[in-house]
């Protein structure tokens, strides 16, 4: 009777033995299969450029990933949309920040170069309009009351040119230089073309020059990525704006609810697909859309949800070595 019980107990341990050795080894197979990243020691240098306004994702994702893979070299620039992807259909950078899609005349030449490449939306941004903290008159614009300040033809060159009510004084512009996404997205929505904006303002492609020209100018006003604003609320404020529906402010209920118009939008990046076979631009891409998606909103921009995230990264399933 014992040698039946012995044999029973040493049946029920091999049994559970065999089946946390499955449950073991699956786990691990999954855990490897999720994160390539993590347990396959990588090297190389991906070169990034491109957008200011995408610039605070991919840096927070590339230092993030990096800590993982230190063998692994992230150089991120910031010459505008347009610089980065002059350098990216020349071949010169693996992946291209961009706060709008790629122009026409990009994809001829992209094409021309035999650079095959997949549009990736990354996150949604809301174009902030602020001022200078000492304004008491603005609270909140109309789009053609922005449109009255920006555009190529006869704008205001003071305040109470915009509203009778507003001082005599006259208006000082900051924002995105000609290289810029935002720049281009902003003259197409408020001015109703793609670069069509009056010259005398400050420009620049760095945002952070932007929030300095603004806080330190009593009667400015300028425009720059939501992000940058949320990093600057104790130096400028900002702006409701007006497209229709009545004042509305950005924050991350509005830009993600699309109510925020016409200044809300999708940011992308671009990958060349013939680098996504080199095993460092796989691993750090996957990371971006799945754990890197964390950090978008750490920086002060609206994720595009997990199923959209699945959805772009299937979108480069067939490039992935």
């Amino acid at each position: 009777m014992l040698t039946n019980n012995v044999s029973k107990v040493k049946l029920l341990f091999l049994y559970f033995s065999t089946l946390f050795l499955i449950i073991f080894v699956a786990t691990a197979c999954a855990q490897k299969e999720e994160n390539p990243e993590k347990t396959e020691k990588l090297s190389g240098t991906i070169e990034i450029d491109g957008s200011s306004t995408v610039f605070p994702i991919t840096q927070a994702v590339a230092e993030e990933f990096m800590k993982y893979q230190p063998s692994v070299r992230i150089p991120v620039g910031v010459s505008g949309t347009g610089g980065g992807m002059k350098r990216f259909i020349a071949g010169e950078t693996s992946i291209s920040d961009a706060s709008r899609s790629m122009k026409d005349e990009e994809a001829e030449k992209a094409a021309e170069n035999k650079i095959n490449w997949t549009e990736l939306t990354v996150a949604y941004d809301g174009l902030s309009i602020v001022v200078n903290n000492s304004n008491t008159w603005i609270e909140c614009l109309a789009v053609d009351q922005l449109n009255q300040i920006w555009r190529t033809d006869n704008p205001a060159l003071k305040w109470n040119e915009v509203d009778p009510s507003w001082p005599d004084k006259k208006i000082s512009l900051y924002g995105p230089g000609t290289d810029s996404g935002t720049f281009d997205y902003f003259t197409l929505v408020i001015n109703g073309e793609v670069g069509a904006s009056r010259a005398d303002y400050t420009a620049s492609e760095d945002d952070n020059i932007l929030v300095q020209g603004v806080a330190g100018d009593k009667n400015s006003l300028g425009y720059f990525g939501y992000a940058y604003y949320t990093v600057n609320k104790d130096k400028v404020s900002i702006v409701k704006i007006d497209g229709g529906n009545g004042c509305i402010e950005p924050n991350l209920s509005t830009i993600a609810e699309d109510s925020y118009t016409p200044l809300a939008r999708p940011i992308f990046i671009y990958v060349n697909n013939a680098e996504l076979k080199r095993p460092e631009v796989a691993a750090f891409v996957t990371f971006y859309l799945t754990e890197g998606a964390q950090y978008v909103s750490e920086v002060g921009y609206i994720p595009i949800g997990k199923q959209n995230y699945e959805k772009e990264l299937m979108s480069i399933h067939d490039y992935l070595p």
